[in-house]
């Protein structure tokens, strides 16, 4: 990918979104608080680390590991949020992941929602790569180059789940939407709870110019740091939650949140227009027929 900067006027129209973000929380679960409150540490301790007030997470990756914390809940539906800034410098071949996933092994029957940063040379922006796993089953990859160098400052990446479609969000601008065509077997993962995680490790087999741009391991270690997690949603206790309400307590299950608002839409429209470098739907050659959820229209 040649080298460019992103610098154009977004037009972040906000008022309607913020309604929306804004509105009453659930009683279900709305969560901030302290590292301790909401996660545990997945693996490799010795590479997290906090800020001295104990409000900053950081993840390091080197030689000998990566590292990753999960949330202590599983949920099942509703706004994910977290601020990140991203390793610096030259980070070809890292890979920082923020999703949701069923289960904690990764099954091969998992569903999740991911978040994937992939590192690249000085200079070069980052690429993010969103996708969707149903029973185990990806290959619903989208890349994003972005509007601001998201090394540089904290910047927040929330996704929001229910059962009409599910939205990944950039500072608060829709950059991929994906929709439930309510049909039954749909590949819309919408059944099972899932935690969240966050995650840096070494991917120079295939993040950075296909695996082309390896890791340089004399800039390690590499670092990403993390606060503000926030969520509201409905917390999974099992057989089942009885959460997913209709009052409007639940915003994030009501019709509003069914479909972009005017504002989300004029945002997303530009993020189509300028910052979509790949798309599945548009990938003839991997796939010789679009796949089902292609055909819906994100703007209904």
């Amino acid at each position: 990918m040649e080298k460019r900067v992103i610098k154009m006027a977004i037009p972040l129209l906000f008022a309607a979104l913020m309604a929306e973000i804004l509105a009453p929380a659930s009683a279900v679960s709305l969560s901030k608080g302290s590292f301790e409150d909401n996660f545990d540490i997945m693996f490799s301790e010795s590479n997290f680390k906090t800020s001295k007030d104990g409000q900053i997470w950081f993840l390091s990756l080197d030689k000998t590991s990566g590292c990753g914390f999960q949330t202590k809940q599983k949920y099942r539906f509703g706004w994910f949020s977290m601020r990140l800034k991203l390793v610096g410098g030259d980070s070809a071949g890292v890979v920082t992941a923020y999703y949701m996933c069923t289960d904690v092994e990764a099954s091969p029957t998992r569903d999740e929602l991911d978040f994937e940063f992939l590192g690249n040379r000085t200079g070069e922006p980052y690429l993010i790569q969103t996708n969707v796993y149903k029973n185990g089953t990806g290959g619903r990859e989208m890349r994003h180059v972005l509007w601001f160098d998201p090394t540089e400052d904290y910047h927040t990446y929330s996704v929001l789940w229910n059962a009409h479609q599910i939205v990944f969000f950039v500072d608060r601008v829709p950059i991929r939407v994906y929709k439930n065509n309510g049909k039954p077997n749909n590949f819309f993962p919408d059944e099972k709870p899932m935690y969240l995680f966050s995650s840096i490790w070494n991917a120079d087999d295939w993040a950075t110019r296909g695996g082309l741009e390896k890791t340089d391991w004399k800039k390690a270690p590499f670092v990403s740091s993390y606060k503000d997690f926030s969520v509201d949603g409905c917390q999974w206790e099992d057989p089942y939650p009885a959460c997913v309400s209709t009052t409007t307590k639940n915003w994030w299950d009501q019709e509003p949140s069914w479909h972009l608002s005017d504002s989300q839409k004029k945002d997303y429209a530009w993020v189509k227009r300028n910052l979509v470098i790949y798309d599945y739907c548009q990938d003839a050659q991997r796939y010789t027929s679009p796949m089902e959820e292609c055909d819906l229209s994100p703007w209904e």
